[in-house]
């Protein structure tokens, strides 16, 4: 492989949330996969990790050549159910090996002592490379870090420009936390971002490209979802934008603020 996974998953990923369609959904895990990406990414809740793990058997990419991560969703936090969803996920997924398996909320049947213990298992034993959880909070991630066993390797959390997460970027730097930022395009609000306009056609970029920079260039794995070529090649090519501290402190001095996901059980 390219990457080192000692500094973090991919830099730039395959978001597959809201991708239902089950041969959009191959189509675009195989494009992505064939074009270059290293890292896709799915959940349990998602309802596609059969449709994943199609579109990776059809790509010409050998399964150890990239990342592949997918959450358990909180209904099956319990320490049976842990394993036995997580299971299910390698049968749908097509793998006997996870790179990263992420506690999906910090909520309903999430107990730190008993679904942690489960990660543990599946640590070590092999069947995840490494554990994460997503929509944590520092409290949650406090916990989580000592009542683990393995290492704590990432926390996946909403981020974009309307959205910097100041406080989990500086837990994740202190404390060898890697952040994966979700709708890291803010659903599309990213392109009337005034800022990210100017910057954008500064580079001669999109807005997307330009947020997808930011957050790799402040060591954040990015995890857009994209279904037709068109995106998928968009999103590619901020792997190529380079940023200048200008362009870094413009983003950062936006005041808008906006949460694009905020269910009733989320932690904050």
């Amino acid at each position: 492989m390219t990457y080192d996974a000692s500094d973090g998953p991919p830099k730039l990923g395959l978001g597959t949330w809201q991708n239902t369609d089950p041969e959009e959904c191959v189509e675009s895990v195989r494009y992505a996969l064939d074009l270059g990406y290293e890292h896709v990414d799915t959940a349990q809740a998602y309802g596609n990790e059969e449709h994943v793990g199609e579109g990776i058997e059809r790509s010409s990419v050998d399964r150890e050549d990239f990342f592949l991560a997918t959450k358990v969703w909180i209904d099956e936090l319990a320490y049976d159910d842990v394993l036995a969803s997580t299971r299910e996920s390698l049968d749908k997924l097509g793998t006997d090996y996870l790179d990263l398996l992420y506690i999906h909320w910090p909520a309903r049947e999430y107990d730190p002592e008993e679904t942690l213990a489960a990660f543990d298992k599946l640590y070590d034993e092999g069947t995840i490379e490494h554990v994460g959880v997503s929509n944590f909070e520092p409290e949650q991630l406090d916990v989580a870090r000592e009542t683990l066993d393995a290492p704590l390797f990432a926390n996946q959390v909403e981020m974009h420009p309307l959205l910097p997460q100041d406080e989990l970027v500086e837990y994740a730097r202190a404390n060898d936390v890697k952040l994966v930022a979700y709708s890291p395009l803010a659903r599309g609000e990213v392109f009337g971002v005034p800022e990210l306009n100017e910057v954008a056609e500064k580079h001669d970029a999109s807005e997307a490209q330009v947020s997808l920079a930011w957050l790799m260039q402040k060591d954040v794995a990015a995890i857009p979802k994209a279904t037709g070529r068109d995106h998928i090649e968009d999103n590619f090519a901020a792997l190529d934008l380079e940023l200048d501290d200008e362009d870094i402190a413009k983003i950062d001095g936006i005041d808008e603020r906006e949460r694009e996901v905020d269910p009733s059980f989320a932690p904050w």
